[in-house]
């Protein structure tokens, strides 16, 4: 059973309604079931309920969205950081907080990476071009591993991946090292040695085709 995190939405339209919503992009579950696992939809709640939620997952995925708050790595907001989630943020925190303390497998997924390395004390860089094809449309480019890495033992390939971002890590978080970088010298991927499994990446493995993350994850958590 793999929790994901997901959005929440204002206002989102199905038929006659349009009602707030959680929500989350199909690619994530299925990415989850084309891997073996089983998804659970883990829309925001209070965070004392966060450790209890984890206690029942076997793997964890923190999903992509919107820019984390920069007050939670203490930096002011700088022009194209886009609107807070406050609720979001204060969540999957609480989740991540929870998965680590319990050693559940967890995968963070574009802004999952970047908010596991703001859970752990690190920082991120706001706005970086080149990592996106235009608003809504996503785009590609190469990612290469860190021979020895988690990653590499999954994806030994430098390979090309769906992008949509425009935030990077910037000081990594305690004990998180670098496991994948772009041919701008970004970092792709973070992994935490010291845990049983914990990878972020930085691109959208649920838009593409390769499966091999997930089923990583996957294969971790009926481990664990």
């Amino acid at each position: 059973m793999i929790g994901v995190s997901t959005y929440l939405e204002s206002g989102a339209r199905w038929g006659v309604w349009e009602l707030e919503a959680a929500l989350l992009p199909v690619g994530y579950p299925r990415l989850i079931q084309r891997a073996g696992g089983l998804a659970a939809m883990l829309p925001p709640d209070d965070t004392r309920y966060a450790a209890e939620a984890v206690a029942r997952l076997d793997g964890l995925v923190i999903a992509g969205g919107p820019d984390v708050e920069p007050v939670r790595y203490g930096a002011e907001r700088e022009p194209r950081t886009g609107p807070p989630a406050p609720e979001r943020d204060a969540w999957e925190l609480a989740l991540i907080e929870a998965a680590l303390a319990a050693r559940v497998p967890l995968l963070g997924i574009c802004r999952g990476m970047q908010l596991l390395n703001v859970a752990l004390g690190g920082t991120l860089v706001q706005h970086i071009d080149g990592h996106a094809e235009a608003v809504g449309v996503f785009g590609g480019h190469g990612v290469k591993p860190v021979p020895g890495s988690l990653y590499a033992g999954v994806v030994p390939e430098e390979s090309f991946v769906p992008t949509y971002h425009h935030q990077a890590v910037d000081r990594l978080g305690e004990g998180l090292v670098p496991s994948a970088y772009a041919a701008d010298g970004t970092v792709e991927a973070v992994e935490l040695p010291s845990a049983d499994w914990v990878l972020g990446v930085q691109w959208h493995p649920e838009m593409g085709e390769d499966v091999r993350v997930m089923r990583a994850l996957v294969e971790a958590a009926t481990r664990s």
